[in-house]
């Protein structure tokens, strides 16, 4: 029975559920259990809250033996990026400086996800404070792919990635700063949706830059990742940035037909460089969209050789600045036998802090300070509306785009890790929507030397009913989304 439950998806697991063939204490044990068969070998969860998911799962069988406030997601188990904040379960962002930090409270995305029944099984790894491409800059251990263990699962998002292929809980909550849901995703061979920025509130959500920063949902289907999104869209009162609209019914969208549905091809996006094996998988996936009677364009978005530095840039500053928190005071590590003040923060962040986190805290310190800031930080955000512009300008021939998720598969461990330009490159495909604003939806499209291959489809503000719904299109006429790592 457990290797059938681990296997279901949110849409199967809810049918089974109500039906009562199948109890959410059994669906937990079931996803427990493999965590402990293959945690080993994937390292995918910082912190296990077993516990506290059984108690979870014997709470939502009581409701639905009742029938009362039963949703989608009313029993299934789920785990989160370490940066969101849970009442009681640490909270780490793979970080040393918060290695032993107990939130008092919950996000926001965490209680609605409560509200509607889902049950929490743990803390899933991510380089550290969001800062890297591969999940190798956690400060605990780096975790590998499902699908070949001597391989990244991309970052920073890669613990969630990494649990949702390993089938080590049905669906993830992850966190795109600049690609950190889209290209573990796109790595792991699960699908993974960046909403538009202000579509889910970032209350309780440690932050890395703010102006960039969105939760999504990570899971096996497009179909479960609308599940997921319907729960954890809207407007939220503690986070002034989210959109006060009502939220669409996504579900009902995936039913809406596709035929007509113009589709962008950035000619930017395909350019020399590319992996063969991952141009021959999107050169399909196009083939297969235009079958289901999408029509193809070609698009320009002409400030993209500009968008790793924009994003770079404007990254490096607002974490310089949202890490300034982190000093040995108020929470987290305080080093010991400090001297003085000042002698605690210096000892406190020196020994807190990784080599990444402190490079990046020391590039946005430098483009914030005098006589750099209008050179840098000022320029970054002025190209930053010339990014967001071409992409209206595109949208107003489209209805989305089609990129890939990253040039190669999934590299080596430890091959990327001693350039840190190199590793900075990997996101080229992914950045620019997030200084943009605009949503983007990573989903399974084939296989390069049997490592998955990642598309992405990108849309106008608010439209991600549209891109899920050109999504399930694609997962309807393609099988590339039901594949399994050689795990076992």
């Amino acid at each position: 029975m457990g290797p059938d439950l681990i296997n279901l998806t949110i849409e199967e697991a809810h049918a089974l559920l109500v039906a009562g063939k199948i109890s959410s204490l059994e669906l937990t044990q079931a996803a427990l259990e493999r965590i402990r068969q293959t945690d080993s070998q994937v390292r995918a969860y910082v912190t296990v809250a077993e516990e506290q998911a059984l108690e979870q799962a014997r709470q939502a069988d009581e409701r639905l033996r009742s029938g009362r406030n039963v949703t989608p997601l009313t029993g299934i188990p789920f785990g989160v990026k370490d940066c969101i904040s849970t009442r009681g379960i640490r909270t780490t962002c793979s970080s040393r400086i918060l290695e032993n930090y107990i939130p008092p409270y919950d996000a926001t995305v965490i209680e609605r996800l409560a509200a509607a029944g889902a049950v929490l099984i743990g803390k899933q790894n991510m380089d550290e404070f969001g800062m890297g491409s591969s999940c190798e800059n956690s400060a605990f251990f780096a975790t590998r792919n499902p699908w070949n263990l001597e391989r990244v699962p991309g970052g920073s998002s890669g613990g969630s990635a990494a649990a949702v292929a390993a089938r080590q809980g049905l669906f993830a909550l992850g966190e795109d700063t600049g690609g950190s849901i889209r290209m573990p995703a796109g790595f792991c061979n699960v699908v993974g949706l960046k909403p538009t920025y202000g579509r889910v509130s970032r209350y309780g959500l440690i932050a890395l830059a703010s102006s960039f920063d969105c939760i999504g949902p990570m899971a096996r289907t497009v179909t479960d990742c609308a599940a997921v999104l319907q729960v954890i869209a809207g407007h939220d009162p503690r986070d002034s940035t989210t959109w006060n609209e009502p939220v669409p019914d996504y579900t009902a969208a995936l039913k809406q037909p596709v035929r007509g549905l113009r589709l962008g091809i950035p000619k930017e996006y395909f350019v020399a460089g590319m992996e063969a094996g991952v141009e021959k998988a999107l050169q399909e996936a196009m083939r297969t969209l235009e079958k289901l009677g999408l029509t193809l364009h070609e698009v320009s978005l002409p400030h993209t050789k500009y968008a790793l530095p924009v994003y770079y840039l404007i990254l490096f500053a607002e974490a310089s600045a949202n890490l300034a928190r982190f000093d040995g005071v108020r929470f987290g590590y305080a080093a010991p036998q400090a001297s003085d003040v000042i002698d605690l923060y210096l000892r406190t962040r020196r020994d807190g802090f990784g080599k990444e986190v402190k490079r990046r805290i020391m590039l946005g310190a430098y483009t914030l300070s005098a006589g750099y800031y209008d050179a840098y930080y000022l320029k970054a955000q002025r190209v930053r509306t010339l990014l967001r512009q071409d992409f209206e300008k595109a949208f107003a021939q489209c209805d989305a785009l089609l990129a890939p998720v990253c040039p190669t598969t999934a590299f080596r461990l430890g091959e990327k890790t001693g350039d840190p330009l190199s590793m900075y490159l990997s996101d080229i495909y992914v950045v620019a929507t997030n200084p943009a604003g605009v949503p983007a939806l990573s989903l399974p499209c084939g296989f390069s030397a049997d490592m998955p291959v990642g598309m992405q489809l990108i849309g106008r503000h608010w439209s991600e009913a549209v891109l899920l719904q050109i999504g399930h299109a694609y997962q309807q006429e393609t099988d590339w989304h039901l594949r399994q790592p050689p795990l076992d």
